[in-house]
């Protein structure tokens, strides 16, 4: 065929193709080259991070590990501490300076997370006392090598952030050690993740972001030093924890971790108590209701030290009070090794639908992600009844003090799904919220259905709900970091939408087999390391064997809107021709069910490929009956908010 026919035939076909879209425009905005046009994921196959979204043979991280003790005084509000942080700089870069993290300082009003709260009302995120006198105190930053000798250097401290600038830049695959002696006031709310409640026989203390602690060093970014603003969480470096708190000797404090010297601390029927909730699957109360202020129930000093370790773990809290009723039962794992479920929680808490179940959903929810997806990694799981009302930490998190049944098991199960996303899978809260709590969503709902016979079990996500709510003129994309969406729009962005994508490929999209194989996998090969969302695309795709560009682009990073319609049923010998028309900027695989006369329902479900390049589609029904309706997505699966155009009536 000659060049000059070839240029012919393209030029027919594009005029054809312009008059085409010219057409289908006055109706429609789809456009197929945008949604499936090839993938064009950033940070190419290499050897940190190949293009089956895996780590690499060269990957790399760094590692921090802490010895801390600290103390707390309860009639000042006020913690001091000592840590002690040994730092690897397993990267191939030498590093001339370190950024550490002071989240305390947002709670300061020079801040720049203060500045960015509204004039009136009060942010989740914020703290209600306006002129409250937040932030770290620094008494002692000193900086050694690894033999223990003290090097010169300089800080700057900038809002939540602090640059140690070395002397002598720390060469790659060398240790070093930063000393850093402080103290601060808690605040009552610390942005919904720390702070203090009286109760009727005492403060409940939940203790986060408590000490300084060394941002990531990655070779996405290079240092992650963005500021702590409120909403965004946390980005940390994994390594292993050695915490002595001490504090009045009527108070307990769980935390973290393995209590290490129980023996010190508790009387001796606490001891005995202690030791058998260990061993046992139903709850065993190890501080009695009437022990709270009974001094015979306490060891007789002004105070104790508890010690606690985690290994490999990214972050350490803990809680502490007078007011603590404590109980807890053995979960049971996979491999045959046990944890140690416990809560903590105040006499107003321990009502019959309230706090006494805590353990039991503690105990049962890790049991289920355990079997699921990978093995629960701590020693020890706590619930601590707060003002906090719903925040995550290895090993411990808080909950409202208030809630009780199914309240208290959703917020139970979500915290505690948050030990493998993103506690194991340790992603980038700071800049990606959906890729933990969009994924803990999904876990969580699934979850719900195993407790208990489905105690709890909620229907998945309405998609007409679905559809309106995620698309809507207020709605944003869920590719934003926490800190850029509108408060408002957390909830949706974070949480609900995210997870909605993750229970689409499961339950319609990919089937649960292929999709459950696919998780574990990505959750078992960035177990403690540092995944991006790119990671995570060609990881599910490379293990399903899917192009899913089209999913992630519409759902993920942009936020497109579905509108799937019926434009036309034609009848025609043997059946019928129904015209479907792709409206919007989002595309989804087609459920279409027919009714014949008698009432049967004929079900065709069409995949994603007839979007691949136009916006209509014709599909032919073969029924020997006359057809008295045509319906798309009937049981409102999927996310389209426009369901006026997909129902077509005929014979009534």
């Amino acid at each position: 065929m000659s060049i000059k026919t070839i240029e012919m035939k393209k030029l027919i076909a594009g005029t054809f193709l312009l008059f085409f879209y010219v057409t289908v425009a006055a109706q429609s905005t789809y456009n197929p080259y945008d949604l499936f046009a090839p993938s064009t994921y950033p940070y190419g196959s290499n050897m940190i991070r190949n293009g089956a979204g895996e780590p690499g043979p060269a990957y790399w991280q760094n590692r921090a590990e802490y010895k801390i003790s600290a103390s707390l005084d309860e009639t000042k509000n006020e913690v001091k501490g000592s840590v002690v942080m040994t730092y690897s700089n397993n990267s191939p870069q030498a590093l001339s300076y370190l950024w550490l993290i002071l989240e305390q300082n947002l709670f300061n009003p020079s801040s720049r997370g203060f500045a960015k709260l509204p004039a009136s009302g009060r942010s989740r995120y914020g703290n209600s006392q306006s002129e409250f006198p937040g932030g770290f105190k620094l008494e002692l930053v000193k900086v050694m090598d690894e033999a223990g000798k003290e090097l010169p250097l300089d800080t700057v401290v900038n809002d939540t952030r602090m640059q140690v600038r070395l002397a002598k830049a720390l060469a790659s695959k060398a240790k070093m050690q930063i000393r850093i002696d402080y103290s601060y006031v808690v605040p009552e709310h610390g942005a919904d993740r720390t702070g203090w409640v009286n109760t009727a026989k005492g403060r409940i203390f939940s203790m986060a972001q408590w000490y300084p602690r060394v941002c990531v060093y990655d070779d996405i970014r290079g240092w992650n030093a963005d500021p702590y603003l409120g909403p965004s969480e946390f980005y940390l470096e994994y390594g292993d924890f050695d915490v002595s708190i001490t504090a009045p000797s009527d108070h307990v404090v769980v935390a973290s971790g393995e209590l290490t010297n129980p023996q010190d601390v508790l009387t001796a029927d606490q001891l005995k108590r202690y030791q058998e909730a260990k061993a046992s699957i139903k709850t065993v109360v190890i501080k009695k209701q009437e022990e709270i202020g009974n001094p015979a129930a306490t060891v007789k000093k002004p105070s104790l030290t508890w010690k606690y370790k985690i290994l490999n773990a990214r972050d350490f809290a803990w809680a502490s009070s007078k007011a603590f009723i404590w109980d807890g039962a053995k979960i049971s794992l996979p491999s045959g090794k046990a944890a140690f479920a416990q809560s903590a929680y105040p006499v107003e808490s321990a009502t019959p639908n309230g706090w006494t179940r805590s353990t039991e959903f503690t105990r049962t929810s890790i049991e289920n992600y355990s079997k699921r997806w990978l093995e629960f990694p701590y020693p020890a799981a706590v619930n601590v009844a707060s003002n906090v009302s719903g925040m995550e930490y290895p090993g411990i998190v808080f909950c409202g003090w208030k809630d009780t049944g199914e309240d208290l098991w959703g917020v139970t199960d979500h915290e505690f799904g948050h030990t493998w996303f993103p506690m194991i899978v340790g992603s980038n809260e700071r800049r990606y919220g959906w890729m933990d709590e969009g994924f803990n969503t999904f876990i969580n709902e699934i979850s719900s259905g195993d407790f208990n016979k489905g105690e709890f079990q909620q229907a998945p996500m309405n998609g007409l709900m679905a559809g309106r709510r995620m698309t809507g003129q207020e709605a944003e994309k869920v590719f934003l970091t926490p800190d850029g969406m509108q408060e408002g729009n957390i909830g949706i962005n974070l949480y609900a939408k995210p997870g909605y994508a993750l229970y689409l490929l499961r339950s319609h999209i990919l089937g649960a087999k292929r999709f459950d194989y696919a998780f574990r996998k990505y959750v078992a090969d960035w177990a403690y390391k540092h995944p991006t969302p790119w990671d995570f695309f060609r990881s599910i795709e490379s293990s399903t064997g899917e192009d899913l560009y089209w999913f992630w682009k519409g759902m993920i990073l942009e936020n497109y809107k579905l509108d799937q319609a019926i434009t036309n049923v034609e009848t025609i010998e043997g059946g019928v021709v129904v015209s479907l028309m792709n409206k919007d900027q989002m595309a989804m695989p087609v459920i279409l069910e027919v009714t014949t006369a008698s009432g049967k329902l004929i079900q065709k479900i069409l995949p994603i490929e007839i979007w691949q390049h136009d916006a209509t589609y014709d599909v032919r029904i073969n029924t020997t009956e006359k057809v008295r309706k045509v319906a798309i997505d009937p049981a409102l699966v999927y996310p389209d908010g426009v369901r006026e155009n997909n129902v077509w009536q005929g014979l009534k």
